[in-house]
């Protein structure tokens, strides 16, 4: 177990590099699933691989920060269960009958849900500002991927989005949580081992289409999936909830649709209009005013789990 002292530029810096990894991870996906290779599929694969690689890696160099109190391993199952690998299912059960900028806004709203259960199962007494901040960074968001032109909406996909916000809040809050008590490397591998267990549940590796990945640049883009758009940001996430409260790295991660939009502009020439450079200046105005307002922490950091009986 360790204790951590929290430092909050790290923790934005951090968030920060994740959202950019992430919307990195957007363009290197698309290739693969325009090659054929579904949305489930590529989950599990994002999942699996990041486990072993990562697991592996603590075998090797430090197999001590494999072992967590038996106490926390049901509470690790829940956070790789709905945390990890139902997040993803819900998002991509909701971009099936969604446009993929209405899904990603409604999967935003996750950084209020948190709020809202730390004031009303809590009672936290959080500053006002900080949820006009959260509320200004998905109004943000929802500019820069145009969603007002997203046209007729399903409800059951709309049920699946929200759902998709449900399990954001729930791997926002589970992490920091996990983070009170062990580092980001043993939390991680915990959760994307239950992940994992889930995947090979629901999909069977023998049902896995291996032939989907037909040639040396599928294989190259699947490990750039697992290492740059998967185990990578989600250590710097796990790490910047260490040192930030939920809420607050939530914020920082709707910085993601606006690099996506940006990076989209860079390489492939997208031009942007008026209302989505508008939209990158809300996030940005959100993510400056919470790095320039510091955390209370003994309102806004959740609470940790309760302590092990044998400790």
């Amino acid at each position: 177990m360790h204790a951590v002292r929290r430092r909050p530029r790290r923790g934005y810096l951090l968030a920060a590099v994740a959202a950019g990894m992430f919307a990195v991870n957007g363009s290197l996906a698309k290739f693969l699933l325009d090659d054929g290779v579904s949305a489930a599929h590529l989950s599990q694969l994002r999942a699996t691989l990041s486990f072993v690689l990562l697991a592996g890696a603590l075998a090797l160099v430090d197999r001590s920060r494999l072992r967590i109190d038996r106490a926390d391993i049901p509470r690790m199952a829940w956070l790789g269960i709905a945390g990890l690998a139902l997040v993803q299912l819900t998002y991509f059960l909701a971009i099936d009958r969604l446009p993929i900028s209405v899904a990603l806004v409604v999967q935003f709203t996750g950084p209020m849900l948190v709020l809202v259960w730390l004031r009303g199962v809590h009672g936290r007494r959080l500053r006002p500002s900080l949820y006009g901040a959260v509320a200004l960074s998905v109004a943000g968001s929802a500019l820069v991927v145009e969603v007002y032109d997203a046209g007729s909406l399903d409800g059951l996909g709309i049920a699946f989005a929200a759902c998709a916000a449900v399990t954001f809040a729930i791997y926002l809050v589970g992490f920091e949580r996990a983070g009170h008590r062990y580092d980001a490397f043993t939390t991680l591998t915990w959760g994307l081992g239950f992940a994992t267990l889930f995947w090979l549940v629901a999909s069977p590796p023998w049902r896995f289409p291996f032939g989907d990945l037909d040639g040396a640049g599928d294989l190259a883009l699947a490990l750039g999936v697992v290492v740059i758009g998967t185990l990578a940001p989600f250590l710097l996430n796990v790490s910047a909830l260490r040192h930030l409260p939920a809420a607050r790295v939530g914020v920082v991660a709707t910085l993601e649709p606006v690099l996506a939009t940006a990076i989209a502009w860079a390489i492939h020439g997208e031009a942007l209009a008026a209302l989505q450079i508008a939209g990158g200046l809300l996030v940005v105005a959100a993510v400056a005013w919470v790095q320039t307002h510091p955390p209370a922490p003994e309102v806004e950091q959740v609470p940790a789990w309760p302590a092990s009986k044998a400790a």
